[in-house]
């Protein structure tokens, strides 16, 4: 049997009992079909960037999506409508949207993963979100058997969220359409680091190529790319940015980073709670490591186990319970392993 960890980044997960590969739309709703036929669990595998698997592995068949292909459908004045397979490289796409003349997707520069796992996500970097740019989402409804496709209001996009997400395994995405503006002008610079690093003010235009450069950059400063020559194998943010009720955010030190939200929730950061109750960068436990870089980036520092990455996790999240009283919750999708 195959070991999982050839197709994640955190080269960690036992073994599946079965692997497939589908390369094409028609082969990933086929494959699926007949899993769900048997009544075989499934993983349905994209990039593997975001995904921790137990050492157990898993305990049935697993569909690594390699389906390939984009369309470019644009006008002058309405900009881009670009249709891309659920298989393509999340960053390879983006270079390739700025390479034709697009923009928006500037500040998604460089997040691992494939086309088909950004909107689950909800994936969002620098200021922006990657619902800002989804016009719809085909996929395969494993509950009723047929394809059902969704407007961008009808995924129920927030914050790292989608319906998606809300219903794990009924939806397979078998493709993504995009509306991007024709242009070499960014999205307004909304984030406070990237504004400072571009020597720009926040609210800017800047262009998209330059964009993408500093967020490079900024990526490979806290070890958030992957296949680069550095690359320590982590799966990037381990944990989301807590969203708090305004009471909750208020028995917080002032010092705290705080982003009002428009429905009068706050959001927190998740790096400063985790440094703020006495967890360190470099911190190991086994073969787990805090990264040198990053706090909120778990690594794997050659020889861990998905064991001892869940257990420095616990162990992130105790500290940080302990001191704040805020559960934090888990980025990665966890396959046979759980934070409580």
């Amino acid at each position: 049997m195959e070991q999982l960890s050839k197709f994640t980044t955190l080269r960690v997960g036992g073994p599946a009992q079965k692997i497939v590969h589908a390369k094409t739309e028609d082969e990933l709703i086929e494959l699926v079909k007949a899993a769900d036929k048997s009544n075989e669990p499934l993983l349905i595998l994209g990039g593997g960037s975001n995904l921790l698997i137990s050492d157990a592995g898993f305990a049935g068949t697993v569909i690594r999506v390699e389906s390939k292909g984009n369309a470019l459908d644009y006008d002058a004045c309405s900009g881009g409508m670009i249709e891309v397979a659920a298989g393509e490289d999340w960053d390879k796409f983006v270079a390739l949207t700025i390479d034709k003349g697009f923009a928006d997707l500037e500040t998604l520069s460089g997040i691992p993963g494939t086309v088909g796992g950004a909107p689950i996500q909800n994936i969002g970097a620098y200021g922006h979100e990657v619902s800002e740019t989804i016009a719809r989402v085909k996929t395969y409804d494993r509950q009723k058997g047929e394809i059902v496709t969704f407007s961008n209001s009808e995924c129920k996009f927030s914050y790292r969220h989608s319906i998606f997400k809300a219903e794990p395994g009924r939806y397979v995405i078998l493709n993504v359409t995009f509306q991007l503006r024709r242009g070499n002008q960014s999205l307004p610079i909304a984030y406070a680091e990237l504004a400072k690093h571009l020597s720009v003010n926040l609210g800017d235009r800047v262009e998209v190529t330059k964009v993408r450069k500093a967020v490079l950059e900024l990526r490979a400063s806290k070890g958030m790319l992957i296949n680069t020559a550095s690359q320590i194998n982590s799966a990037g943010s381990f944990f989301v940015n807590p969203i708090l009720s305004k009471e909750t955010a208020d028995t917080l030190p002032k010092e705290a980073p705080r982003w009002p939200q428009p429905d009068g929730s706050i959001k927190t950061s998740a790096a400063w709670l985790m440094e703020h109750s006495g967890i360190t960068k470099g911190e190991k436990l086994a073969g787990a490591q805090i990264s040198s870089k990053h706090v909120l980036a778990l690594t794997n520092s050659g020889d861990a186990t998905a064991e001892d990455i869940i257990e420095l996790a616990k162990k992130a999240r105790k500290k940080v319970f302990e001191k704040f009283g805020i559960k934090l919750q888990a980025e990665v999708q966890l396959v046979g392993l759980d934070l409580d």
